[in-house]
């Protein structure tokens, strides 16, 4: 049994090395006047920290883009370029955070005690309060899925709908294995690390990273997982996608979303990896699209 679970790591670990490589998205310099709609960047002061977020469009449907992890995906500003400049701006205002510790919300240093999660999802929510918007739809990636599936559970009045992509309700002895691999970012190739090293610098980047993986693992022994138990809570209309190819999370982990989120959707991109809202971000972008509307 362990040498089969080490052999599907192994190669989703080689999956990864190749995937991340050529498809990791890395903004072009450009000014806001090249968006269709200004960019505007700022901090706000939530839960007695100083949150950063970036504002696009002039919709009336506010989006709030949920990043994951700084070690895989970096901050709201760059997890998203292609969702910030092409979403539709005159049906939506697209918001990009950067949540506690990550990005440009520093200080604090980020940590990861067993409820932080459930911090973030209450941050998500209380920024958007605090920017005035009535009710809101997520897009959340990775971290950011778990986050949005938390918000949604926990504040059902709020969240207008759901897409969530790479997440996971709980983690299994392969997940922790997986995490293992990406433990020592000196590892890790020049070109996905270098980007974070100049965002962080190296001390923060490595240390976060190790700190993440001590994070999410200690959700392994948990009854409820990371959130399993809040699951059958989520009432908006949500759509899972996932990427058949994802290195990071294995598909059962999207069936299970799909199976105990009453009346969500599953779409499934067949060359899709984690990153799959920047590698296809034009059928990405109408897919999320046309769901929210």
């Amino acid at each position: 049994m362990m040498a089969a679970v080490g052999h599907r790591v192994v190669q989703r670990l080689r999956f990864l090395r190749c995937a991340l490589k050529p498809e990791t998205y890395v903004p072009a310099a450009r000014t806001a006047a090249a968006f269709s709609t200004s960019v505007t960047s700022a901090k706000v002061a939530v839960n007695g920290v100083h949150l950063h977020y970036q504002r696009t469009g002039e919709g009336n449907h506010a989006v709030l883009l949920l990043p994951g992890m700084l070690g895989l995906e970096g901050s709201g500003e760059t997890d998203f370029g292609p969702q910030i400049k092409n979403l539709n701006k005159k049906l939506f205002t697209v918001v990009a955070w950067d949540p506690r510790g990550y990005g440009h919300s520093r200080p604090p240093d980020r940590d990861f005690p067993v409820d932080f999660f459930e911090r973030d999802a209450q941050d998500a929510v209380d920024l958007m309060k605090m920017l005035k918007f009535k009710k809101v739809s997520l897009l959340g990636w990775s971290d950011g899925g778990i986050t949005a599936l938390i918000a949604a559970a926990k504040h059902p009045s709020y969240i207008h709908k759901m897409v969530i992509w790479g997440a996971n309700a709980y983690v299994t002895e392969e997940d922790e294995m997986i995490y293992q691999g990406i433990r020592d970012v000196s590892k890790w190739s020049e070109k996905i690390r270098k980007p974070l090293e100049t965002l962080y610098g190296y001390d923060y980047f490595a240390k976060t990273c190790e700190k993440w993986v001590d994070g999410i693992k200690q959700f392994k022994h948990l009854p409820d997982g990371i959130c399993r138990h809040l699951l059958p809570l989520v009432q908006c209309p949500t759509l899972i996608v996932h990427g058949e190819k994802d290195p990071m999370i294995p598909r059962f982990h999207a069936d299970f979303i799909h199976e105990h989120v009453r009346g969500s959707r599953l779409h499934l991109m067949p060359e899709g990896k984690h990153n799959l809202h920047l590698r296809f971000a034009k059928e990405f972008n109408e897919l999320a699209e046309d769901f929210l509307q």
